[in-house]
């Protein structure tokens, strides 16, 4: 099965999520978001398959914050696109189907399920 991994070098949660599937002998691909950011057909494929945008949207981030969209209207795609650190990573994919943050037991699942 070929795996894509995608998310920042830097990012904690991507870390263990590269450690979890090396530790388990998973083959993956890394994408560094920071030089590749998602193109707008892997947004939306990534969306649609976490139920839109909106749950791709890191709110936690110093982007977010700074942005000071926790107190606007805005189009998620729109700002996902043009501010590519506001994606949550991990996500971990395969064809069509994603996973969105780094949980061991989903992992598992995703992976031997």
């Amino acid at each position: 099965m070929a795996y894509q991994l995608m998310g920042t070098a830097k990012c904690k949660e991507t870390q263990k999520a590269q450690r979890w599937l090396k530790e388990r002998k998973v083959e993956f691909h890394f994408l560094d978001l920071d030089k590749k950011p998602l193109s707008p057909g892997e947004l939306d494929n990534i969306a649609g398959a976490q139920g839109g945008p909106g749950n791709l949207v890191d709110t936690s981030s110093s982007i977010f914050q700074k942005a000071g969209l926790k107190y606007m209207d805005y189009d998620p795609r729109t700002e996902l696109l043009e501010k590519p650190g506001l994606v949550k990573t991990p996500i971990l994919r395969e064809g069509k189907r994603s996973l969105v943050g780094f949980d061991p037991q989903k992992y598992k699942e995703f992976t031997h399920g």
